[in-house]
């Protein structure tokens, strides 16, 4: 089992807490209320700064709920956070942009995180071909 060192901004937000059985995702609060108007970006404060074990980092993404409770997206769709994020003013932020007038109470459940391993060093070969039959389109269906 991994330790994380964890710091708060705010003791207006829930502690993090992993729910063993249910997911391996971890729930991400707004660490302030905050109030958007339709068309409009915003970093939402997160509450807290980490220091992730070294070959690892985190990945934050939106709750399935976010965009149906709030009408926001992030911005940069999945946000990467590596492990030389981990100083002590190193909060974490999620970018939102609001599609309509939205309110978000401090506290709120806005997104989710996990942490991963690092992806290994990679070699590229260029070759003339892959000597693999083509699927001929786009994605799995195979169609363009």
């Amino acid at each position: 089992m991994e330790r994380i060192k964890i710091k708060y901004f705010t003791d207006k937000i829930e502690k993090l807490a992993y729910i063993d059985g249910k997911s391996d995702w971890i729930d991400l609060r707004a660490a302030e209320s905050v109030d958007m108007k339709e068309g409009e970006f915003r970093l939402i404060p997160l509450g807290v700064a980490m220091e992730l074990p070294k070959g690892y980092e985190a990945h934050v993404v939106p709750r399935s709920s976010t965009f149906k409770n709030f009408g926001i997206v992030q911005t940069n769709h999945q946000g990467v956070i590596d492990s030389s994020y981990c100083g002590d003013e190193d909060q974490w932020f999620m970018p939102a942009y609001a599609l309509r007038d939205t309110h978000i109470e401090v506290n709120d459940r806005i997104c989710q995180f996990r942490i991963v391993e690092n992806q290994p060093k990679l070699v590229f070969d260029e070759v003339e071909t892959l000597e693999n039959e083509s699927r001929g389109g786009i994605g799995s269906t195979g169609k363009n």
